[in-house]
């Protein structure tokens, strides 16, 4: 074992530039970092300039450090599709060749609907593909006073169903979630990645805001995965953020709920000032959920220079013994056009004070990070991903 403790950040939706097959997904040009820094003039990130992304695409007032802090790549997604599930999964070592079914245009089926209102005693309203924040506004007021939940869905692989935290509570709106996920799973050709709770509060639509008690219901990876490899050889596996979620507990040891990406780093800061040994994986939610599909270019920037800054506090915490990697599960460009994800590669940045900042090139699969965690530590190795662990150990 090289590092005792691995600390994995994943910058939800940060892509550094359209892939190859970017076309194929109507995603040519696509650059979510690059484009949110120009949003705001004076952006500034020098904890992730020092560490080296601006090595890794054109950044506003980010030039390439001349000694990086850390090893930097960039990565590229050798699954098919542009999804959460997709991206993180396989960062631990799973090749998806088939994409989760979507319905945006055409809704969920009747059959779907009627199962899931016949097992759950609730009406549903909706049923449209639509932004979370608008269908509240548009359909939250007919909520209120009927009492019916609003099923919606989106260019991802998800059904979603949002209530007010007063009419329905939040237990019962979990059930329902629950339900819906058992019912597509009787179903292959309704089995989308998540089903997710959206609750909201708020008098009418024009203060409707959703609350950070937001539950994903995802599909259990169809294979064991590198966090699966990790828990069976006792070692701790540390779910911060959505990460629990995604991965369906499978494979994780303790998990730690968040509101906010603040929050998130305030869990990850946290841990480091506590001995484990093993992987803190967290998602940073907030880049993709909060701005990126609403493509607010300039609060994503300034969430970016707040994670910058959160990094700045996190760094001296890492210790010889640690690793950090920071990464990116696919893009979500402000800029570009509709509110989907965008395939784009994402940025790979590893840390350790006795480490020299090489160049790791482009990898060629997310699984890199999996593989290097599994020779780490000793555990069984993804079928995808090579490692990076021998190429970081450079010592200064």
């Amino acid at each position: 074992m090289t590092y005792k403790r691995i600390f994995i950040i994943v910058a939800d939706s940060l892509g550094i530039g359209a892939m190859d097959d970017a076309e194929k997904y109507n995603d040519v040009g696509a650059n979510t970092l690059k484009h949110l820094s120009y949003a705001k003039a004076d952006f500034s990130i020098p904890t992730l300039g020092k560490l080296g992304i601006g090595h890794l695409t054109d950044i506003n007032n980010t030039p390439p450090a001349t000694r990086p802090l850390a090893s930097y790549g960039r990565m590229k997604e050798l699954s098919v599709g542009k999804d959460t599930l997709t991206g993180h999964w396989e960062l631990m070592g799973l090749y998806i060749k088939r994409s989760f079914p979507v319905f945006t245009d055409t809704g969920f089926p009747a059959e779907l609907i009627n199962k899931l209102e016949a097992e759950t005693g609730r009406g549903f309203i909706g049923n449209y593909a639509a932004s979370g924040t608008e269908i509240i506004k548009e359909l939250g007021d007919e909520h209120m006073k009927t009492g019916k939940l609003i099923l919606y869905t989106s260019t991802d692989s998800v059904l979603q169903i949002a209530a007010h935290e007063e009419i329905c509570p939040l237990e019962e709106l979990y059930r329902v979630c629950g339900i819906a996920r058992k019912i597509t799973l009787d179903e292959p050709a309704w089995t989308v990645g998540r089903i997710i709770a959206r609750p909201f509060v708020g008098e009418n639509k024009t203060n409707f805001t959703r609350t950070p008690n937001r539950r994903d219901y995802a599909i259990k990876p169809f294979e064991k995965t590198v966090l699966d490899s990790l828990k069976a050889n006792g070692y701790d596996v540390i779910a911060v953020g959505k990460i629990h979620d995604i991965f369906a507990g499978e494979g994780i040891t303790e998990a730690y709920k968040t509101k906010s990406n603040r929050h998130g780093m305030e869990e990850m800061i946290r841990l480091a000032k506590r001995d484990f040994n093993g992987v803190a994986f967290a998602n940073l939610v907030d880049f993709d959920a909060v701005y990126g599909h609403r493509r607010n270019a300039l609060g994503y920037a300034q969430a970016v220079e707040e994670f910058d800054r959160a990094l700045e506090e996190f760094l001296p915490l890492v210790s010889d013994e640690d690793l950090l990697i920071v990464c990116a599960d696919h893009g979500n460009d402000p800029v570009h056009h509709g509110t989907d994800h965008t395939r784009e590669y994402v940025p790979l940045l590893a840390y350790n004070p006795l480490n020299s900042g090489k160049n790791l090139g482009e990898r060629e699969s997310f699984a890199d990070v999996g593989a290097t965690l599994s020779e780490n530590f000793g555990a069984e190795k993804p079928s995808i991903g090579k490692s990076f662990l021998k190429e970081i150990r450079e010592t200064r």
